[in-house]
């Protein structure tokens, strides 16, 4: 159970964190403050709660993991439902600020197309985006647990396709980061919401498909402990 609650709580953290960087503060730290923010949060989240669940709060690395067999799929189930909830409760906390504070919400947080990208372009971006960051989450971590330096890439990663996608579509690259903002968005939100459920999911799949492809070898990774796996993400 400690799992999916750090899944949950992991996932709530990172939109309250990340999204609202650019909900409160985009004018302020532009673009390249809010992906870092979402870098940094991933970074943090990692070494935190990765030994626990594997630190995926994104229901397109949950996937990728599923199709790599590294955890179940009734794991993947919960994972997604508790990252989903997650998420909902930080962006519930974030509107909760703006209205308790009368704080000033710079952009609503929710994700989008149609002003600078069509949506065929949208989801094209979105899929080549979550590809990246999935890819590189399955090939420095091997299993589903976080040692070593694996956050630390895992973080950068998710810093760099922000960087890309945030002027394009504010960046999804994770069902759950999207779905929470949508809700409280409004139609249009919700009307553009399934694109950035449908496209990191299958930039999810991609990736987990290419990923035995990219590997040099089945030798243990560097970073990865002798001590035998045990299910849980914990080491005997």
């Amino acid at each position: 159970m400690n799992r999916y609650m750090a899944e949950a709580a992991g996932t709530a953290l990172l939109v309250f964190f990340a999204v609202g960087s650019a909900v409160f503060g985009l004018a302020e730290i532009g673009t390249l403050g809010v992906a870092l923010a979402f870098g940094l949060v991933l970074l943090a989240l990692a070494y935190a709660i990765g030994p626990v669940s594997g630190s995926h709060v994104n229901p397109a690395v949950t996937v990728g993991m599923l199709l790599a067999k590294r955890i179940t799929p009734v794991e993947a189930g919960v994972y997604i439902v508790a990252q989903v909830v997650g998420g909902i409760v930080g962006m519930a906390v974030i509107r909760l600020i703006a209205g308790l504070g009368n704080t000033t919400m710079q952009v609503n947080g929710a994700n989008s197309y149609g002003e600078k990208i069509n949506a065929g372009g949208a989801f094209i971006l979105e899929v080549v985006l979550t590809f990246m960051l999935v890819l590189v989450v399955l090939m420095v971590t091997r299993r589903n647990d976080v040692y070593g330096f694996d956050g630390l890439a895992i973080g950068l990663t998710l810093a760099l396709v922000h960087l890309v996608g945030i002027p394009l579509t504010g960046t999804s690259v994770n069902p759950a980061r999207s779905i929470g903002p949508a809700l409280f968005g409004g139609w249009h939100s919700m009307a553009q919401l399934w694109l950035f459920i449908i496209a990191p999911l299958i930039g999810g799949v991609l990736a987990a498909l290419a990923e035995p492809y990219l590997r040099a070898s089945t030798a243990r990774t560097p970073n990865e402990p002798n001590e035998p796996h045990v299910p849980g993400g914990q080491s005997s």
